[in-house]
């Protein structure tokens, strides 16, 4: 049983796009892509600094493409193709990725929903100096009631020991005096309290544009961050689309209904790493691969193929698989 997942803000760095580029028509598809968000994505993919694609206008449209490019090349979606997944999900802005690839939005709408959510989250963060930081370790109910105490918000609830911590900026230096018993709090550099009702401008803006967008229902099982739950409808995807920027992201109960599926392999597309690094610690025994570069598409389709019950003789070969696991914490 594979799930293929898709990362949020936070995974990307610079230049992770330039092997992609060398695959056949990958620059024609980020050009075509580039004129729909109103971004040169090449360059932001390539040349950018850590800087500039720290910026949510560009980041989210950055990793948006990324993943929809790289689950484009892995094929498995194609007709015919070894290794379909039975799954899919995606963290945060990742959920936008997901959609596509469960059939729910096309890549036009997708991409223009994604540039519509990073200038809205963008203007909304400019409101109020807000911020977020990293809890690792503690035991979670704990650390989720002492945030509470200080006026933070839990914003993402990821598992295996990290919860992201959202709030003003004097907030968050209180978290860092006050740290939770057993936890080491780590300030992360984003411009803003993402999914926090500090985010509330930004819904309205969505909710907006919702209403052109065309939407189909799923196509395969959509697993939702906001509660981990199966979604069948197309119109409640948009639905939680829109609301997810304000609340909080549960990616440790989108795991939960993953083990509830019987999961046996993780794949994450570009720029992957997170997802499956806190797979590997809360899902022991699952398989995971993280597709950071074309060099690991071929065992990505073996593993693909594999979970899929496809026979040796009729999966792709082999490849070696650099299975990539470094960590950045997903807001």
């Amino acid at each position: 049983m594979l799930v293929l997942v898709a990362p949020g803000q936070g995974a990307q760095s610079p230049g992770f796009l330039s092997p992609w580029l060398d695959l056949p028509g990958a620059a024609d598809r980020l050009a075509g892509w580039s004129d729909a968000v109103g971004l040169d994505l090449v360059h932001y993919g390539t040349k950018a600094d850590a800087d500039e694609i720290r910026d949510t206008k560009v980041a989210q449209p950055l990793l948006v493409a990324a993943g929809l490019l790289s689950a484009g090349e892995l094929g498995v979606f194609r007709d015919g193709a070894a290794g379909r997944p039975d799954a899919v999900a995606g963290h945060s802005v990742g959920e936008i990725t997901a959609a596509v690839l469960a059939g729910v939005l096309t890549e036009q709408d997708a991409l223009a929903f994604v540039a519509a959510r990073g200038r809205a989250m963008a203007e909304a963060a400019a409101v109020t100096e807000t911020g977020m930081s990293a809890v690792l370790g503690g035991d979670q109910d704990t650390v989720v009631a002492h945030l509470a105490g200080l006026g933070l918000t839990p914003a993402n609830i990821n598992g295996a020991g990290q919860i992201v911590a959202a709030g003003t900026l004097e907030q968050l230096a209180a978290l860092a005096e006050q740290k939770p018993e057993g936890a080491r709090v780590r300030p992360l550099a984003v411009a803003g309290a993402f999914h926090t009702d500090h985010m509330a401008p930004a819904v309205a803006a969505l909710e907006a544009l919702a209403p052109t967008l065309t939407v189909s229902d799923p196509s395969l099982p959509y697993v939702s961050n906001a509660d981990g739950q199966k979604v069948d409808k197309g119109a409640d995807v948009v639905g939680r689309l829109v609301n997810q920027v304000s609340h909080p992201v549960r990616w440790d109960l989108c795991m939960e209904t993953f083990k509830q599926l019987g999961v046996t392999a993780i794949i994450e597309v570009s720029p992957g790493g997170t997802l499956v690094g806190i797979a590997k610690r809360a899902l022991p025994g699952v398989r995971t691969l993280a597709l950071k570069t074309p060099d690991q598409l071929d065992a990505a389709r073996e593993l693909a193929a594999e979970a899929a019950g496809v026979p040796p003789q009729d999966r792709p070969e082999d490849a070696p698989s650099q299975d990539a696991t470094k960590e950045h914490p997903q807001r």
